[in-house]
């Protein structure tokens, strides 16, 4: 009787000192004991543990925990992973791990229930279903979507007013992005203004119709990127790429604006592969390797896609505001352009 009465003390302060029960509180859930256990066994192996933060309910934006991964908030975690048809919480994940299977499936199948497939041909059904709904129902479409997609453009920004808005860019980044989403979201108007102004004789022919499905194309390609420029969460080393690129699309230096979206694109990484350490020795251009370096258009599907956007709107750019022959990229002449 007194072992027994001595494995009940004994178990009683065990169960004190991991402030499981106490003067107040005669009973615990067996769910609590087992988190403790396991909580000690991950610090005597070396497990760092995790500092869970509230994250906020802003859409598109990421939180971070302590070991600096940046993660979505868990309502948009769980709004994506419903859209693909796959389970919000496997049994034993947790919500960091969950997020990283979220990531592998958008990197390995970017399109919800859709796999691969050919933007090109989605973007010609779209504007074929819109040329066939202005033919038959008499309403200019294009004139729509531009009073909607560029709602948030004011009507007094110009190229004249950009170019004086971006003499204080590099001091704040929130600001840098707000001068890129508005040269970006300027040059898409006088695109779609442009198809605005065409003819119906003008709209059936093969040139404008395959120039309408470019333009849609790269409207949904560039979402993304708004999305992050709008909520100022685009990543420090894009931003970078992206400051200098505006800088010189507003400068009309194209050739240099052309070097920068290159550098960014695929990179100039001495090891491309990953390599960061070839022996015991540091090795001069060691330093080079780092985010900005790298190739960004292999990260994922979706960050080509909107790379790939942001070219065309480069051309568009050039062609809009003509420059000196040795100051653009495949210059073409207004005559050979009729």
């Amino acid at each position: 009787m007194d072992i027994l009465k001595a494995e009940i003390a004994r178990k009683r302060k065990l169960l004190e000192e991991k402030q499981l029960v106490d003067d107040k509180k005669k009973f615990f859930r067996r769910g609590d004991l087992s988190a403790k256990d396991t909580e000690e066994v991950l610090q005597k192996v070396g497990y760092k543990k995790q500092e869970q933060i509230v994250a906020p309910r802003t859409e598109g934006a990421y939180s971070f925990i302590a070991d600096g991964q940046n993660i979505l908030p868990r309502l948009e975690v769980i709004r994506r992973l419903r859209e693909r048809g796959e389970p919000v919480l496997l049994f034993g994940e947790t919500e960091p791990e969950a997020f990283d299977r979220l990531r592998t499936c958008e990197i390995s199948q970017p399109e919800a229930n859709r796999g691969f497939r050919n933007d090109f041909q989605e973007a010609m059904e779209q504007v074929d279903a819109a040329y066939l709904q202005e033919m038959f129902a008499n309403t200019p479409t294009t004139k729509e979507d531009k009073k909607s997609d560029f709602a948030e453009l004011d009507e007094s920004i110009s190229w004249e007013t950009i170019q004086t808005m971006s003499q204080k860019m590099g001091k704040n980044k929130d600001y840098d992005m707000d001068v890129i989403i508005t040269l970006l979201t300027f040059l898409l108007k006088l695109w779609n203004a442009q198809i605005a102004n065409y003819t119906k004789h003008e709209k059936m022919s093969t040139k404008v119709k395959m120039t309408r499905v470019i333009y849609t194309q790269t409207k949904e390609y560039v979402k993304p990127l708004f999305r992050k420029l709008k909520h100022h969460t685009l990543p420090e080393d894009i931003l970078d790429s992206l400051r200098d690129i505006c800088k010189h699309l507003l400068n009309r230096n194209y050739i240099s604006a052309s070097d920068a979206y290159l550098e960014m694109a695929i990179g100039n990484a001495p090891w491309p592969i990953g390599v960061t350490m070839v022996g015991i020795h540091a090795r001069t251009g060691r330093e080079k390797i780092f985010s900005k370096n790298v190739a960004h258009v292999m990260n994922d599907e979706t960050q080509r896609k909107y790379i790939q956007g942001l070219k065309r709107l480069m051309t568009k750019c050039q062609e809009y505001f003509p420059t000196d022959p040795s100051k653009c990229v495949e210059y073409v002449s207004k005559k050979d352009r009729e």
